[in-house]
Parts: C-alpha cells; sequence; structure tokens
C-alpha cells in the first residue's frame, strides 16, 4: 500500500522532480495554508526537489499582484490552499469545493477535505509529516468546527499559551494551536512573516510557535498581553457600534469597526458579544458579502440549512438584471490588477478564459482583433496605451457571470463577491457612495430577508 501512495501522490512526481530541481510554493494566508506550504515543502524535499522561496497569495485583486516567475527557470511554481489556479502552475493542491482557472497541463491534487494539510500529510505523502493531533486542530480551526471539544470564543481569540499542569497533554496541545492561530492571524500582514514560517519552521504546530515567539523578539512585534490589550478594547467597542445590528437571531454588520490596533480584530467578536445569535450577515465596502452560522453555538437554529443555497435564492432576485448589465474587459483587467506592482503576474488572456470560459461577448470580431487584445493584456493595465484600453472595452462579461465566478463557500459559510467589478469607475467623487457599495448592501438586506423568513417558516 505505501508504494502506492508513493507513485500516485501527485501525479507524475518524479518526472517532475527531474525537471525542477527547485520549487518556489504560493500559499493562502491562514493556519491551513502556513501548514499546507510546510507539508508541501517536506513532501517535494522527499523526492529531491528543494523549496527556495514562498510567497503568500489572497483572494481578489492581491492573487494577480504575486511575482512573475522568471521564464525556463529550474524553480517551480506550486500552489497550495487556493481555490484559483494560474497558468503558471505546475502543481495547485486544493481541498475548497471548486476550483478555477487551472490548466490541464497542471498536476493537481483535488480532494474535499477540512483542511489542504489533512490531504498532504496523510493522504499524498508516503510518510506523515504533520502529526495526527496537528492535523486535528489545523483542520478544526479552518472548518470553524469548534463544538468538537466545547471549544469557545475565549479559546479561539486566546494570544497567551501557558502550560497547565493540571490539563491533559492533548488539552495543552490544543490550546497551542489555538494560539498560534491567533497570533499567525495577528502578524499575517507584516512583511514576510508568513514566508518565514514556512522557510525556517519544521512541519509541527509547536515548531510554528516558536518561530513566531523568534520574530515577535527579533522584529520587536506587540508581546501577546500588548495583543490581548488590543483586542479586548476592540471587543468592547464592538458592543455599541452602529454599524453592527442584531435582529431575529441574525448578525448584520457593515465593515469590521475600529481594528488598526495589532491583534483588535478577530472574526468571531460579533459571536463574542452575542452568544445567542444563530448566524451573521456582513458586508464589506470591497464589495463582499460573507454569511456564516455560528460555529459555537449547539442548539443553532436551523441546522440543516445551506448557505450556499440561500446565497442562490438571494441572487435570484437580481439575476435578469444582472445577465443584461455588462463588465467590459477593460473593468476587469483594472480592478484585478489594482494591487499589481513590477514584475506581478497581473490578468492575462489565460486569466480571463480560465476563470469566465466561453461567457463572455466580442464586439470586435474575428481572429485580427482576439490576436490583439490577447497580446494586450500580457501587459499591466497601467502601461496599456490609450489604443489597447480601446480594445479591452470590446470584450465583455455578463455581472451575473462575474459574480457566479468570484462566489462560492459551502453550507455553513458562504460568500457573494466580485460586485467591486460593477459600477466601479475609473474617478469617482469620494463624496458619493460608490453604486456597488449601494449594491453589496441591497445584496446583504436581501440575504437577511430570505435567511430571516426561512427562520420563521420552520416555526410553523
Amino acid at each position: 500500500m505505501r508504494q502506492i501512495i508513493t507513485e500516485s501522490g501527485i501525479r507524475d512526481i518524479n518526472d517532475i522532480a527531474k525537471r525542477y530541481p527547485k520549487a518556489k510554493i504560493y500559499f493562502h494566508i491562514d493556519l491551513d495554508g502556513v501548514t499546507t506550504a510546510l507539508a508541501m515543502k517536506n513532501y517535494l524535499e522527499q523526492y529531491g526537489i528543494k523549496v527556495v522561496d514562498a510567497e503568500v497569495i489572497q483572494y481578489g485583486d492581491k492573487e494577480f499582484a504575486v511575482k512573475k516567475p522568471e521564464a525556463e527557470t529550474d524553480t517551480m511554481p506550486v500552489l497550495v490552499d487556493f481555490a484559483h489556479g494560474k497558468p503558471m502552475f505546475v502543481i495547485h493542491t486544493d481541498h475548497h469545493d471548486t476550483q478555477a482557472g487551472v490548466e490541464k497541463e497542471t498536476s493537481t491534487s483535488f480532494r474535499q477535505a477540512r483542511s489542504n494539510v489533512e490531504t498532504i500529510s496523510q493522504v499524498l505523502s508516503p510518510k506523515e509529516i504533520f502529526s495526527a493531533e496537528d492535523v486535528q486542530l489545523i483542520s478544526t480551526v479552518d472548518s470553524a468546527n469548534y463544538l468538537v471539544n466545547n471549544i469557545t470564543p475565549d479559546m479561539v481569540m486566546n494570544y497567551i499559551f501557558d502550560y497547565d499542569k493540571d490539563k491533559s497533554v492533548k488539552n495543552n496541545k490544543m490550546t497551542l494551536g489555538l494560539v498560534v492561530n491567533k497570533l499567525l492571524l495577528a502578524f499575517k500582514n507584516k512583511p514576510k512573516f508568513l514566508e518565514t514560517l514556512v522557510m525556517d519552521a519544521q512541519p509541527s504546530l509547536t515548531s510554528i510557535f516558536n518561530i513566531i515567539k523568534r520574530e515577535i523578539k527579533d522584529k520587536g512585534y506587540p508581546e501577546p498581553g500588548v495583543l490581548k490589550q488590543n483586542q479586548e478594547k476592540y471587543v468592547e467597542a464592538m458592543k455599541t457600534n452602529p454599524n453592527v445590528k442584531v435582529e431575529d437571531g441574525i448578525i448584520v454588520q457593515y465593515g469590521g469597526g475600529p481594528f488598526h490596533k495589532a491583534g483588535s480584530y478577530d472574526r468571531y467578536t460579533p459571536f463574542k458579544n452575542n452568544p445567542d445569535a444563530d448566524f451573521i450577515i456582513i458586508a464589506w465596502p470591497m464589495g463582499i458579502v460573507q454569511a456564516s452560522c455560528n460555529p459555537f453555538k449547539q442548539d443553532r437554529k436551523l441546522k440543516g440549512i445551506n448557505l450556499g443555497e440561500v446565497k442562490d435564492v438571494v441572487l435570484s432576485k437580481w439575476e435578469s438584471k444582472l445577465k443584461e448589465k455588462p463588465v467590459s474587459l477593460y473593468t476587469i483587467k483594472r480592478v484585478s490588477e489594482m494591487s499589481a506592482g513590477e514584475g506581478s503576474v497581473g490578468f492575462t488572456f489565460k486569466d480571463f478564459v480560465a476563470i469566465y470560459g466561453d461567457n463572455f461577448k466580442q464586439n470586435k470580431k474575428g481572429k485580427f482583433w482576439l490576436d490583439k487584445i490577447k497580446e494586450a493584456l500580457e501587459s499591466r493595465f497601467k502601461d496599456l496605451t490609450r489604443f489597447e484600453r480601446d480594445l479591452l472595452k470590446h470584450i465583455e462579461v455578463s455581472s451575473w457571470d462575474i459574480i457566479q465566478a468570484n462566489s462560492g463557500g459551502h453550507k455553513c459559510i458562504t460568500n457573494i463577491s466580485g460586485l467591486n467589478y460593477l459600477g466601479k469607475e475609473e474617478e469617482f467623487d469620494p463624496s458619493k457612495e460608490s453604486p456597488y457599495v449601494t449594491f453589496t448592501k441591497m445584496i446583504q438586506k436581501e440575504f437577511f430577508n430570505v435567511l430571516k423568513g426561512m427562520m420563521e417558516n420552520s416555526k410553523d
């Protein structure tokens, strides 16, 4: 059985190892992303491939801001724990329900699981990489399955780890893992912080914790005690924040509140402040609506609800109008590359086709114009000539397809994204609310109405 796993972990891994002696890993910015990158690093090293670099990748315009690999290099680009592929990646592994942008030539490992590290550490690798206890904790955090082991918001939001001799080794290890997750999120935006964890840590939560402590000391980052104080002030401030409303067991929130100080923000603050709430619907000004269940509540109403299906019901209200409203390739590229700097991969024609498929309308017909558009997309938006920018306006995607391609989730957490592509003017009056922000709030309100109606019907 071990031999079978060795040969079939990643497709063509032995041939890949002959082509690429080195690798660079791109990973998502959370605990599963970091640990998956560490597991992939260990897995590749088993085949003689040295991991020489790592880089974070995030959804939205930041995914097109990652650095472009050098052409014909001996360093292989590898993507882990991310649902959107890119033509440049040789290996792509993920655990989400669906993936987009993946080319046929890419060696893939897509397996629905609670975490991506679980697949690499316990399925793909011929030997266990992370311990079973670590994988269990990472999976619990990534899937927000906190009712297991009676994990509370205070436990998840804790910054400080002190070994408790009155607790079992298992419980101490769980506390350590939760603290690692909190510290990792607190410093995730520090330059090269997450990349350092991937490059320097061994595949264990204890090793990651020790590297974090080292970085806090060496880089002068705020100590856990300071982070805790900042968080406590944030939690208190959000109790009276005017952008947070609670009605019929549903929290409706706009934006994240005052979370500028290190360690202040925590996604579970609304449930800590409102433990009896069943759901939260939060709208973000960047054009995202997220809905999730309260993962800490045992007797949550409508346990069988599928928020992904609610999302579909909500969007159906505007389906006909969204299908009639076009978004030009000019807008798609401009918005996608808002964070792209020199040397970024950018938004190319391959990305366009991989994400939106054949769901586009071409106003300038013919191979000549299509070739010109493909050529223009190889340059960054800021470097395009006026002619090239005008050219991109002749290809359009419906707003409906934009939202469908960028949204997703599963039963207990879902998001409606891509709204920032709608009504995104190049020059906008900052004194007025952007049209896509207005629409974002409308969707949030409709999500609340649909969810509330389902909860009321369940009482009949």
